[in-house]
């Protein structure tokens, strides 16, 4: 195959998002997990995201009960599904248990099912909306102090755990660092949902000219806390390419790294910033 042939080759690749439904059993969550992780691989996906506390059901009540040292169980199995299946795995996200403190961490392991980085939530999930949503995750968990990003043969990757993605410095930075597919497992609500899920992809993927993938675990109306589902894919042109329902599913998604290029050569605002007026920078290198 010709260099051209091999950059081509290599310019496209497919994404899976695994919209799991959690239970409170953790070995059925990770053999199901490990299951679909499996098919999604059969399925041609080179990248498979799985959602956030996919081992656990999500709540402050959970945390502590569920939590686990990484290495662990439940990164044991995501890395054998990842060197079984040959693919980058994004471990969704669980509950780490680290020197007597808890946080929200997602592990990514490469095809040779080595962990390549880990990334504990940034921004805690703390919101009082009255009569809606109240949710404290500062009242068990600590927050991450890093950011992080992977390569992959295809592209940088970065990630963030669902409320990260309201906070759009966080995506810019990962864009300047090179990063052209923006990762969130994430657990939206039935009140946040519905009203900003879609939007936040959309917004950082249009922002940063990048692909935005957000994968949620199954809707489950008798859990204490009933996440909103509609794991979805967002291009750069801030459109919804694929895009679950509530229910358990595998969402798919071609990346194509060509029509990035060819987008942000068309709406050059990538060369257009003036850094000479303002700047997003990290204080902190992930």
């Amino acid at each position: 195959m010709s260099m051209s042939g091999i950059f081509k080759a290599l310019s496209k690749f497919r994404l899976a998002l695994v919209q799991l439904h959690v239970s409170k059993i953790k070995a059925d969550n990770l053999g199901r997990a490990q299951k679909i992780v499996k098919e999604a691989a059969g399925q041609g996906a080179k990248v498979v995201v799985l959602p956030e506390c996919f081992n656990s059901p999500y709540g402050t009540g959970f945390f502590a009960e569920y939590a686990e040292k990484i290495p662990g169980e439940s990164t044991q199995v995501l890395s054998e599904a990842a060197k079984e299946c040959g693919v980058y795995l994004v471990g969704g996200s669980i509950p780490e248990e680290d020197g007597g403190k808890l946080y929200n961490t997602c592990s990514i392991f490469g095809p040779d099912g080595k962990l390549l980085v880990k990334h504990r939530k940034i921004h805690l999930f703390d919101v009082d909306v009255p009569g809606k949503i109240r949710f404290q995750e500062s009242e068990t968990l600590s927050p991450g102090n890093s950011l992080s990003m992977f390569e992959t043969p295809f592209c940088k990757v970065g990630v963030g755990i669902c409320y990260d993605i309201r906070f759009a410095e966080l995506a810019q930075i990962y864009a300047k660092k090179g990063c052209q597919l923006l990762v969130y497992p994430g657990a939206f609500n039935m009140t946040t949902g519905p009203a900003h899920w879609e939007l936040l992809q959309r917004g950082r993927a249009v922002d940063n000219q990048v692909y935005v993938a957000a994968a949620s675990p199954a809707r489950d109306e008798s859990a204490s806390y009933v996440a909103w589902g509609h794991s979805s894919v967002v291009s750069p042109w801030g459109e919804v390419i694929a895009k679950a329902g509530p229910e358990e599913s595998v969402v798919y998604a071609d990346i194509d790294l060509q029509y990035l290029a060819d987008m942000r050569q068309q709406i050059p605002i990538t060369t257009q910033r003036r850094n000479d007026l303002y700047s997003v920078n990290s204080v902190q290198e992930g």
